[in-house]
């Protein structure tokens, strides 16, 4: 399992679209992928879940991996949170 902090830095936050977008990222690993948020961890896998930690500009989440690629899911979700193309 890994782990590591992102600041999101996408200009809109995690609204709709960005957050479809999130999830597709994270349903191209194999891994296990999740987003934690002031304690509450949601399965990144997941729109719904996604939509339900409401997470904007600027603030901080955890995102862990586990499983045969959870390094390349992790480089991947924290690129695309940081508004960088793969």
């Amino acid at each position: 399992m890994k782990m590591k902090a992102v600041r999101i830095q996408l200009s809109s936050g995690l609204e709709a679209r960005p957050v479809a977008m999130l999830v597709q990222v994270a349903s191209q690993h194999d891994s296990s992928v999740y987003l934690e948020s002031e304690g509450r961890r949601v399965n990144a896998k997941s729109i719904m879940g996604m939509m339900s930690l409401g997470l904007d500009t600027g603030e901080m989440v955890t995102v862990i991996a586990d499983g045969p690629d959870e390094e390349m899911a992790i480089e991947d979700i924290a690129k695309y949170l940081c508004g960088k193309k793969g």
